[in-house]
Order: structure tokens, then C-alpha cells, then sequence
């Protein structure tokens, strides 16, 4: 019975590693320890790290690139700043225009770019192998400790995207900015009369408005989960069926048959989800950065 027990116990347990993949890193254990103000834990972890590493750099890269353009005596884009001025274009002209109208059209186009360019780039750093690359150095060269920076590096997933704390905080961004396009538009208190047509019965409006307020606050949370869900789901597709190498070496105690099954079906398929991944990984920044633009404008062309 006990060694049942402990060949259980050592046995590979597929939901613990998938989840610790697709995880953040645990608060007990962060990356940088800061203190508690106010109740709340400031310590650094994985995927805050992942945040500050995605912004920092799209600041650089564009920011060099902009410069670089800007100082030539005759700017003609080539090379990255050209497939840069085509997407801003293309944003700008294609999905905030028609949103938003020419009126407001520089005043939301920066924030619509910042997030097409920010949850692409968070999405794409989640498939590349970073800190997979380090676990094998770490484990054949460097040998670092478990508590070690490194060793606390190797914890946790890479895609922040797929950390509903941060959707959540992108999708309030949008919240917090439909309420000032529509008060900028047509001020305080026309924005939240916008809400509900006028001329109605007054009977209609008990109904109407709670209806309307759900709409707005369903808004956001519906960016908060797509998002989120999309880039999580993906990921853990691909560890569940790399995840049948290690279960049939267990369950044929034959590391040959994880390797035959690895071969036949795991890596195969693995691949085929990871290519479907990267088109996800476009498709999701681009459905985040229309629905924002669409919402932004909603508030703004109410008469549409």
C-alpha cells in the first residue's frame, strides 16, 4: 500500500505542470521582494516583470526607430519603420476613422495604437521559449538554487495576457476612456443622457436604463475574458498534448513509448496548434484594439 502510495506520489501530475506554465508566479516567492502599503503586496512577480520588459521595449525599439526617421534631411521609411508607418496607417485609417470620426480622430488613435502594439507584443513574447532556453542552461551549466533569482525566474508563465489581472486593467483603461470620449463629445451630462433615446415612455426608462448601465459594465468584462481566455486556452492546448509524452512513460513505464507517442501524435500536433497560436496571437490584439475603437466611438457618434 505504501509504495502504491509513493508511486503515485512520484507519478507525473499533468494539471499541476500545466498550470504552473500558465500561471503567474506566487506572491509568496516573487521575483523582487517590495513592502505592503495599504493592505496591497508591491512585490515584483513574473508576469509584473513580463509587463515592465514588453513595455520598456516597445518604448526603445519605437522610439529609436521614430528618431532615426525624423533626423534624416529627406524621411523615407524603409525597412522596420515602413512596415511601422504601414500598421499605424492602417489602424489609424481602418479601424479608428470609421470609429470614431475625423473630429476625435487624433485625440484616440495614440491610445488605439498603444494597444494594438502593446498586447501584440506581450501575446508574441508568450511564444517565444525565453525562460525555457534558461531552464536548460540552469540546469546543465549554471545550476542555480531553487530560491536563486534564476531558479525564481523559471517559475510562472510568460504570457501576461493570460493573467486576467492585467486584461482586466487594460479593458478598465478602455472603461474609464468611452466615458470621456462621450463626455468630451457631448459633456457630463449629455454622455450619461446619451445612454437611454429620448422621448420614450417614462415607464421604458425603469427598464432601459438598468439594461444600459449592464451593457457598459458588460463592455469591458467581455475584453477582460476573450482576450485572456484565447491566450490561456491556447497554452495549455499545447502542454495537454506534450503532456502525453511523460503520461504514456508513466502509464507503459517505458520512456519509448512517451518518445513513439511524442513522435507520432504530440509533436505533430503541437506544432499545428503552435502555428494556429501566432495567427491568434494577431488576431486577438487586433479584436481588442477594434472593439476599444469601436466602443470609444459608440459613446462619441451616438446618433449611429
Amino acid at each position: 500500500m505504501i509504495a502504491e502510495q509513493e508511486g503515485q506520489a512520484g507519478a507525473f501530475d499533468a494539471g499541476e505542470v500545466i498550470i504552473g506554465h500558465v500561471s503567474n508566479s506566487s506572491i509568496d516567492h516573487p521575483i523582487i521582494h517590495l513592502p505592503t502599503l495599504l493592505g496591497i503586496n508591491f512585490s515584483v512577480t513574473k508576469h509584473v516583470l513580463m509587463l515592465w520588459m514588453v513595455a520598456a521595449f516597445l518604448f526603445i525599439v519605437i522610439t529609436w526607430s521614430t528618431q532615426k526617421y525624423l533626423k534624416q534631411e529627406r524621411p523615407i521609411p524603409t525597412g522596420f519603420m515602413n512596415a511601422l508607418e504601414a500598421v499605424v496607417q492602417f489602424i489609424r485609417d481602418s479601424i479608428v476613422l470609421p470609429s470614431v470620426g475625423r473630429k476625435f480622430l487624433n485625440v484616440w488613435t495614440p491610445l488605439v495604437l498603444t494597444f494594438f502594439f502593446f498586447i501584440l507584443t506581450a501575446n508574441a513574447v508568450g511564444l517565444v521559449p525565453i525562460f525555457e532556453v534558461l531552464g536548460l542552461f540552469n540546469h546543465f551549466v549554471l545550476h542555480a538554487e531553487h530560491d536563486s533569482m534564476i531558479g525564481l525566474l523559471l517559475h510562472g508563465g510568460t504570457t501576461v495576457t493570460s493573467n486576467f489581472n492585467v486584461t482586466a486593467a487594460l479593458a478598465t483603461i478602455t472603461f474609464v476612456s468611452i466615458i470621456a470620449a462621450g463626455t468630451q463629445a457631448h459633456g457630463f451630462i449629455g454622455h450619461w443622457k446619451n445612454l437611454a433615446p429620448p422621448g420614450l415612455a417614462w415607464p421604458v426608462y425603469i427598464i432601459l436604463i438598468p439594461i444600459e448601465i449592464m451593457g457598459m459594465l458588460v463592455k469591458p468584462f467581455a475584453l477582460t475574458m476573450r482576450l485572456a481566455a484565447n491566450m490561456t486556452g491556447g497554452h495549455i492546448a499545447i502542454l495537454s498534448i506534450l503532456s502525453f509524452v511523460f503520461i504514456f512513460s508513466d502509464l507503459f513505464h517505458s520512456a519509448l513509448a512517451g518518445v513513439g507517442v511524442g513522435v507520432v501524435v504530440a509533436v505533430p500536433l503541437a506544432v499545428a496548434i503552435s502555428a494556429l497560436e501566432i495567427i491568434v496571437v494577431m488576431v486577438q490584439a487586433y479584436v481588442f484594439t477594434l472593439l476599444t475603437a469601436v466602443f470609444i466611438g459608440m459613446a462619441i457618434n451616438v446618433h449611429h
